[in-house]
């Protein structure tokens, strides 16, 4: 089972909350655990509109709309992709904030020297700003996606204060 200190996504959570913003996932390395853990958080509804999982590189195509020669050209588990997986999730579903992640959580992919086992990338979409993060992480596929969904907790607190300029937030 996935364990988080979920500080940061409680954090982010409250931020939703607060300002009656909603947000939406398109995961694919951390296999709904992303939703999931916001999903557990006392009035999700009021915040969570939802969540895809596309782990198979097909999916992202087929539900999403990625095209097939991005894919093919930068692979299923790259910034490029990730992007467009979260640019193109607002078809899907209307949020304010919409997330996506890939990765390499363990071997299979396409990971390499300079994308080892670990290299994790997430995109978060929020008004008509996007930002794309890669990190690498260590440990077990648990611990690696625990550490995702923690940093990206982190990165959406950080970019909602800044966006709406929530200097007053007590996070």
């Amino acid at each position: 089972m996935i364990e988080t200190d979920s500080v940061a996504i409680e954090q982010c959570a409250k931020l939703l909350k607060d300002n009656r913003l909603t947000i939406a996932f398109a995961e694919s390395a951390t296999g709904g655990s992303l939703t999931s853990t916001f999903a557990k958080l006392p009035e999700a509804g009021s915040f969570l509109k939802g969540g895809i999982v596309c782990y198979d590189a097909k999916l992202k195509e087929k539900l999403l709309g990625v095209s097939k020669s991005l894919v093919d050209q930068y692979s299923p588990e790259s910034k490029e992709v990730t992007q467009e997986m979260a640019v193109r999730l607002k078809n899907l579903i209307d949020a304010d904030v919409l997330v996506a992640v890939t990765g390499l959580p363990s071997a299979g992919g396409s990971e390499s020297a300079e994308k080892p086992v670990g290299t994790m990338f997430y995109s978060i979409v929020l008004g008509k700003k996007v930002m794309n993060c890669r990190e690498l992480f260590t440990g077990t596929p648990d611990a690696i996606i625990s550490q995702t969904i923690e940093q990206i907790g982190k990165t959406i607190t950080k970019a909602l204060i800044n966006h709406h300029r929530l200097a007053n937030t007590a996070v």
